[in-house]
């Protein structure tokens, strides 16, 4: 062979192997590329499911947020709802909660489909009562799917509840039937806050398909997304219901203290009540109010409104520390009881003295007449001067010097004790009477005695003053000496007791301002503890004047007053009629004790006509001719 036909054989071998080579490439690269399509396409799968997943975690996070925020129970249910259907791209939703029977109670019911978006069933009226999560016998109800959820703690996802036997659904069945409606797949979520216990069940309904083709079973890899805003929304349902509990608790509380402080007292009964009824009768008349001073005032918020409500509530709480017999104190001699008997007694053993003095001065040779005669003059007299202290007793009017000198030689008159006055005392009392002689002794008729007195703590005084109140403030907590009682001038009451009776104001700051009040509640103690104060600073506690009283402090004070101008129940005075009220409120406007612009929208508003009908008695209720007392 030459060397020429070598080299060509070699080329067609060469050529051949190039022909392989090239063929197996392409082959490789087809390969290749469909490997990379492949690829390609499950790469956009993944992406598109991970986008998915973004848009519902981003869903989850802003609804989470939503309702984290919500401070309105309902719409936190509606928006709960909302979220669960927009999630699942559901066609309804009901929410059932667990009420204080432990049942599952329906609450709001959502459907596209039948236009409901809230509770009811938009004029198909369906009976959706409560679910028994237990029966009597203690067995757990569990052929109802929502109260399986609840009670089981588990999601549970039905594809459709009319080809599913495991669960009872003649509930859905007819639901459907009364309102035309087709109930087709079901997701049931309970509703568990973190650590606690279930408080409800969410049913979501007919998830839809993309294509809107009707409904489709919900898909499994949405239920975590939807416990996940089960979790969220129950913990935020549960915060807001232990909020609304607490503030049911606190109301309860307050109107417990009001009612208690009214009940120690058959005499104050309502006060407490009453007062708030008015404060915000007219409260309410100054918020409508768009001229002068009241253009500008408004509680713009439930939460204001409720501060000055518990502040009206709460604007005589210090009276628990009054003793009812000094506010009811209704004569002079008046404690626990009415010391005039005691004052009677002395004067039936003087009587009895003066008998036993005219016997013996006949047993001793006087003339029967005679000592008749003087027994009668004397018998006379002191018949005379008991009547006259039970007078001066009562307090009706003002007395003058020449009574107050009587009082003081009645006081003088003797009778003599024999028993000893220390015996059956306690120990409180034993050390009150230790100057006091044991045995025989003559006694005054009327007495300022030590054990009379009752002396007050030393520090108070500093105490009040550092707080800023401007009482003054008695040495003696008490002074019941009995002719320094009937010795007051006017009323029933000393000047301890008054303290006592205006230092309760003092009290309720003290005790309102030690709370740890939430900063919406503030301003409580001031809505309280103002009623007493006066436009041109003439009041107690602290001496304030209209630059320092707010629009609803002065409120408090008109709505006080009137309620004890018209209390029927006072027995230290008689009752008055509406129109007499009105005109001593008046004068109230006249000498700057209560702002007179509120003054006149009591009137003008029929606040004061309203009130009178709803709580004065029917012999109180005349005419009132207000046009005298405008302006």
């Amino acid at each position: 062979m030459t060397r020429l036909t070598k080299a060509a054989q070699k080329v067609e071998h060469l050529e051949f192997d190039a022909a392989r080579i090239g063929a197996t490439h392409i082959v490789e690269f087809d390969e290749l590329i469909q490997s990379f399509s492949h690829m390609s396409e499950s790469l956009s799968q993944k992406t598109e499911e991970l986008q998915f997943e973004q848009d519902k975690l981003s869903k989850l996070v802003d609804l989470g947020i939503s309702l984290s925020s919500e401070k309105n129970t309902d719409r936190l249910m509606e928006g709960l709802m909302r979220g669960a259907k927009e999630l699942t791209n559901a066609d309804g939703c009901s929410l059932y909660t667990v009420n204080d029977n432990r049942n599952l109670e329906f609450k709001i019911v959502m459907n596209d489909s039948l236009g409901i978006a809230s509770g009811g069933t938009s004029g198909n009226e369906t009976s959706l009562a409560e679910l028994v999560l237990y029966h009597e016998d203690g067995r757990p109800n569990l052929k109802h799917v929502a109260c399986y959820a609840a009670i089981q703690e588990e999601t549970v996802n039905i594809a459709d509840v009319y080809s599913s036997d495991e669960f009872d659904f003649s509930g859905p069945k007819a639901f459907d039937e009364s309102t035309g409606y087709r109930t087709g797949s079901m997701l049931t979520v309970p509703l568990k806050p973190r650590g606690g216990r279930v408080i409800g069940v969410l049913q979501i309904i007919n998830a839809q398909d993309k294509y809107g083709d009707g409904f489709v079973a919900f898909d499994k890899d949405l239920e975590p997304f939807v416990e996940a805003l089960a979790a969220q929304a129950s913990t935020a349902l549960y915060n807001l219901q232990l909020l609304e509990g607490q503030e049911n608790l606190m109301d309860a509380l307050i109107q417990l203290i009001a009612g208690a402080i009214d009940a120690k007292s058959p005499y104050t009964g309502g006060h407490c009540e009453r007062v708030p009824e008015l404060a915000i009768m007219l409260a309410k008349e100054a918020c409508e109010a768009d001229t002068g001073s009241f253009a500008d005032f408004a509680f713009e918020t439930d939460e204001e409104w409720r501060e000055y409500e518990i502040g009206a509530w709460l604007h005589d709480c210090g009276k628990v520390v009054t003793p009812e017999y000094v506010v009811d104190k209704a004569t002079k001699l008046e404690t626990i009881y009415n010391r005039i008997h005691e004052v009677r007694t002395r004067f039936e053993v003087l009587l009895r003295d003066a008998r036993i003095d005219m016997l013996e001065a006949v047993a001793n040779g006087m003339a029967q007449d005679q000592a008749q005669a003087a027994f009668e003059e004397k018998r006379q007299q002191l018949f005379d001067d008991f009547a006259f202290v039970a007078e001066c007793n009562v307090g009706g009017e003002f007395m003058s010097d020449e009574a107050l000198a009587r009082l003081q030689k009645i006081a003088t008159i003797q009778w003599k004790r024999h028993f000893d006055i220390k015996l059956g005392l306690s120990q409180a009392e034993e050390k009150r009477f230790v100057s006091e002689p044991d045995g025989d002794c003559l006694e005054y008729l009327l007495a300022d005695k030590p054990f009379h007195v009752f002396p007050r703590a030393d520090t108070v005084h500093e105490v009040y003053a550092e707080r800023g109140f401007k009482l003054d403030v008695p040495d003696n907590l008490y002074d019941q000496g009995e002719l320094y009682n009937l010795s007051i001038k006017r009323g029933t009451l000393t000047e301890e007791e008054r303290f006592k009776i205006n230092e309760h104001i003092i009290q309720s700051i003290l005790m309102l301002e030690q709370l740890p009040l939430p900063d919406h509640l503030k301003r409580v103690p001031e809505y309280a503890g103002t009623h007493h104060e006066t436009m041109i600073g003439t009041g107690y506690p602290r001496k304030l004047d209209a630059e320092d009283l707010s629009i609803p402090s002065r409120i408090m004070a008109i709505a006080d007053i009137f309620e004890a101008l018209t209390a029927s129940d006072r027995p230290y005075k008689p009752v008055k009629t509406l129109s007499e009220a009105v005109k001593i409120l008046s004068f109230f406007k006249k000498d700057q004790h209560i702002d007179g612009e509120l003054f006149d929208l009591f009137l003008t508003s029929g606040v004061y006509k309203v009130y009178a009908e709803r709580f004065l008695l029917p012999e109180q209720l005349d005419e009132v001719d207000i046009t005298p007392y405008l302006g």
